[in-house]
């Protein structure tokens, strides 16, 4: 475990979730931060909630009749994956920290199975009906309504705090409650699952990761593609064949386990690096 990256999420979703008497009162903070979009995965309705989710005020403002042109909500998911494209996944998202929590318990994972490449496409299509399904039948927000496991958590806290809330609960909770332990199991065996496979603004990110400051480079001169780095990546990359993949989350698992230090991750990272010396050979042992 990287236990400064671990560290950066825990300070971040306390962060997003520093209203923590909302937990014992079952209140949802009005305050005027909750205008403003945070970078990852955080439902709103959460009642520690000190920011808005960019998801579910982009489904907002798309759903309402006649409908608003979301030019705050695009520029600022825009600003952050130009930034740091999926480094927001890796660093500053409460539901990516959780999975992580989640998969602490020692049981065996499974990085890659029958039909995994093809379940990836699969939050690509929730972006899209995330974006598009809003247009056609109003106030009709699809993550939030059906899947988002954040919200599913919100509820249960508010439920939780709120005798009245709990007697609101009906079927379609029961089915997101039904995906949320899905998700919750899957944690068990998958190293984030829902990112890989689920979250559209993982998928929205990923579209920016060749391009953000926040990258990825592999010293091309010095790389001995001894494989290593391809072993410890439990998102399924192969950093020495494409750093910049739309599924890498900038954990920097490649760059510490690289025997002649050949990855790079950071603001400072470009294409690529050159060695300083003579690379070695391909296959060479580095000890």
């Amino acid at each position: 475990m990287d236990k400064k990256r671990f560290g950066i999420q825990a300070a971040a979703t306390l962060l997003q979730n520093a209203n923590f008497k909302g937990f014992f009162t079952g209140r949802i903070s009005e305050n005027a931060a909750k205008g403003v979009c945070v970078p990852g995965l955080n439902c709103y309705s959460c009642p520690g909630a000190v920011g808005a989710c960019p998801v579910g005020a982009l489904q907002n403002f798309l759903g309402s009749r006649p409908v608003k042109i979301p030019y705050y909500v695009v520029g600022l998911l825009i600003f952050f994956g130009a930034l740091l494209g999926r480094a927001v996944c890796g660093f500053l998202c409460p539901m990516g920290w959780i999975q992580e929590l989640i998969a602490l318990v020692p049981v065996p994972k499974k990085n890659t199975f029958k039909g995994d490449r093809p379940l990836r496409k699969l939050k690509y299509l929730i972006l899209a009906a995330t974006a598009a399904l809003p247009f056609f039948v109003a106030r009709t927000p699809f993550f939030c309504k059906y899947i988002c496991p954040s919200g599913t958590a919100a509820a249960l806290f508010l439920a939780a705090a709120d005798t009245t809330v709990r007697g609101l609960l009906g079927s379609l909770f029961n089915w997101k409650l039904a995906v949320l332990i899905a998700i919750v199991l899957a944690s068990l065996f998958i190293w984030r699952p829902f990112c890989k496979y689920l979250c559209p603004l993982g998928a929205f990110y990923g579209f920016f990761n060749r391009f953000a400051l926040y990258r990825g480079s592999v010293d091309e001169s010095a790389c001995v593609h001894c494989g290593k780095c391809a072993a410890a990546c439990r998102m399924g990359v192969d950093p020495a064949a494409n750093i910049n993949s739309a599924e890498c989350i900038r954990c920097g698992d490649c760059a510490r386990c690289c025997p002649v230090k050949a990855i790079t991750l950071g603001f400072a990272a470009g294409k690529t690096k050159q060695s300083d010396g003579p690379a070695p050979e391909s296959g060479t042992a580095v000890e």
